[in-house]
């Protein structure tokens, strides 16, 4: 029996995220970015999700300068990988913080869409 998105831990479900997106290049070929999520309350933590040459990867922690934070609590990020919660949405009514480039983070809820991630649970 699979669990649900609700059941995954933080760092299982950026682990997932990057097993995802590494199944299929096709989508962030030739993308450049670091993506870092700030997620807060008793069950959250910082990772980071790189992308580079149709690669990603997850690192725990904010090492490197990130071109775009987002910061939201640990349910929140669950209903956003759920597609129950819309990026500009959950910005506009204070569930989503962005720092940096808001044009990337527009990009990023397009490639989390395009992989389905939440199917692959």
């Amino acid at each position: 029996m699979s669990k649900t998105i609700e059941e995954y831990s933080l760092a299982d479900l950026m682990k997932k995220i990057e097993e995802t997106l590494n199944g299929n290049s096709g989508p962030i070929e030739g993308f450049q970015a670091t993506y870092q999520f700030d997620i807060t309350g008793d069950d959250g933590g910082t990772y980071q999700l790189q992308f580079k040459d149709g690669k990603s990867a997850v690192k725990e922690g904010s090492e490197t300068p990130a071109d775009c934070t987002l910061i939201m609590s640990l349910k929140s990020f669950h209903q956003f990988m759920l597609g129950k919660l819309n990026g500009t949405m959950a910005f506009m009514t204070g569930k989503l913080k962005i720092k940096g480039d808001m044009g990337k983070a527009l990009k990023i809820e397009s490639i989390l869409r395009q992989y389905n991630v939440k199917d692959s649970l």
